[in-house]
């Protein structure tokens, strides 16, 4: 067969599933698992409590421990407010490039696995390969973390995963963590001419704002030594402060969206706790002397934990192998691959496409990457029997 055609077929399936993470992946999901099943694999649909979101977990070969996994999310971001130059859920072909929204991030790689999966039918499998196909991950990795639950509940064991995001086919062995909120702040509000009768939620959030900044230059002083990322240290970003109606009313409500990336688990324990004493201490009593329902409120949007480097990786060595690369880089961007790295596999992100290109307009992966990922699991095949 023709892998690289059939990629292109089945990619343009999948651009035409308009999956943008505040829809339901359910049609996209059941075309994944009706080619799966046509080439024999075990196909396992796992919902969210929604019923409108679900992952797609498919086995070809033996039932055993010490699988090979291959894993990408459906979801893609939004086009709104974007300016495409053609339909964005209608891929389109161009100067040896395809373009369409999810082209790279990730569906480039989920096509090329799924194409391959007949390929892997027709061997005597001796090792296990499963496809992992994930919702959310673009809004928190909801749906990795309910993989990974299922996973450890039925006791499946996979021993490598490579998570195709986009990296140029450059082998990741670590990343970042990405940790999310948004803290709401509740005031008193009250006319602008009397600012002590209120509790003005907005100026406790610029207050919250300030902490965050003084632990975003604490962190600079706290990286490691062997740190490999660019920048080395644990950042923050304050994405959004938002609150207050008019310009003479005392605003009762506000909230704070925040993020930090940490490069080391005792980072996003420090800024945590930093952050609660400061609100439990210095903010809050602030706020309740004047008005005693005043309060701050944090709400974890999504916590996933970053891709560990570490010494022995039998997936960047394979990963490494089956490409001919000599080494493996580390990236400031999260992906799911700390979430599988978790359930105990040797992991690594490798797969078509630039991150350069992801999120924005006219998104696109170029076929030379394409060829190259589907010749990485072609070889991928002698390593499974």
């Amino acid at each position: 067969m023709d892998v690289l055609e059939d990629t292109r077929t089945l990619l343009t399936e999948l651009i035409g599933f308009a999956t943008v993470s505040s829809v339901s992946n359910l049609d996209m999901i059941g075309h994944l698992a009706a080619r799966l099943a046509d080439c024999g694999a075990e196909v396992e649909i796992w919902h969210d409590e929604t019923g409108t979101k679900a992952n797609l977990f498919a086995t070809l070969g033996p039932k055993r421990d010490g699988g090979i996994v291959l894993s990408g999310h459906s979801d893609v971001v939004p086009v709104a407010d974007q300016d495409w130059l053609s339909d964005p859920f209608v891929m389109d072909e161009k100067d040896g490039k395809w373009f369409g929204r999810g082209t790279c991030d990730m569906k480039g790689f989920i096509a090329a696995a799924v194409v391959m999966a007949r390929q892997y039918a027709q061997l005597d499998l001796q090792r296990p390969v499963h496809f992992a196909f994930t919702y959310d991950e673009e809004i928190g990795c909801f749906g990795a973390r309910a993989l990974a639950d299922t996973l450890r509940q039925k006791g499946i064991k996979p021993a490598v995963a490579i998570i195709g995001e986009p990296t140029s086919m450059r082998i990741i062995e670590g990343h970042k963590g990405c940790y999310e909120y948004t803290t709401h702040f509740t005031g008193l509000e009250g006319h602008g001419s009397g600012p002590d009768q209120g509790v003005n939620a907005v100026e406790y959030a610029v207050r919250y704002v300030s902490k965050l900044l003084e632990l975003k230059m604490a962190l600079q002083g706290r990286a490691p030594a062997s740190s490999r990322f660019e920048p080395p240290w644990t950042t923050i970003n304050t994405g959004a402060l938002i609150g207050g109606v008019a310009h003479n009313v005392i605003p009762g409500k506000a909230r704070v969206e925040w993020e930090m990336r940490p490069v080391q688990m005792t980072d996003a324990d420090y800024v945590k706790d930093q952050m609660h004493r400061y609100c439990a201490h210095t903010l809050i009593p602030a706020m309740q002397a004047v008005h005693a329902d005043a309060n701050i409120k944090t709400e974890v949007i999504g916590e996933v934990d970053g891709l560990e480097p570490m010494d022995e990786n039998a997936a960047r060595d394979l990963v490494m192998e089956l490409t001919g690369a000599n080494g493996a880089d580390v990236v400031p961007f999260g992906t799911e691959a700390g979430i599988f790295q978790g359930l105990g596999m040797s992991v690594v992100v490798c797969g078509p496409g630039s991150i350069d290109q992801a999120h924005k307009p006219d998104e696109y992966v170029s076929v030379d990457q394409m060829a190259q990922c589907l010749d990485m699991l072609g070889r991928l095949s002698a390593k499974l029997v």
